[in-house]
């Protein structure tokens, strides 16, 4: 299971950390990623870090701005959101994924304002 958090509603250049509370499968053997889906728009994959945390990944619009990471203690992944802009408004969801199994969460709301 995934439950994220942390979304709401933030200024334009303003933060936002999102959370992803994991269980239910051994957190540490897979790897987690964040995509976000904006109104009217596919499903858009932002970042990843592999399992170990060995390695993380950005898109384009992601890269400078997001950071991913996660806390083994808490079975938790984090995206650190600065900078942010309009355009990065979307439901931003979190995955868990092992050689072909994938859990999602149930999403989360982020919209950049003022």
């Amino acid at each position: 299971q995934l439950v994220e958090s942390g979304g709401g509603l933030a200024q334009p250049g303003g933060s936002l950390r999102l959370s992803c509370a994991a269980s239910g499968f051994t957190f540490s053997t897979y790897a987690m990623s964040w995509a976000r889906q904006a109104p009217g728009k596919g499903l858009e994959w932002v970042s990843g870090i592999y399992g170990d945390s060995s390695r993380t990944y950005y898109a384009d619009s992601a890269k400078g701005r997001f950071t991913i990471s996660k806390d083994y203690a808490k079975n938790t992944v984090y995206l650190q959101m600065n900078s942010l802009k309009p355009e990065d408004t979307a439901v931003y969801y979190c995955n868990a994924g092992r050689f072909g199994v994938n859990y999602w969460g149930q999403g989360t709301q982020v919209t950049v304002s003022s």
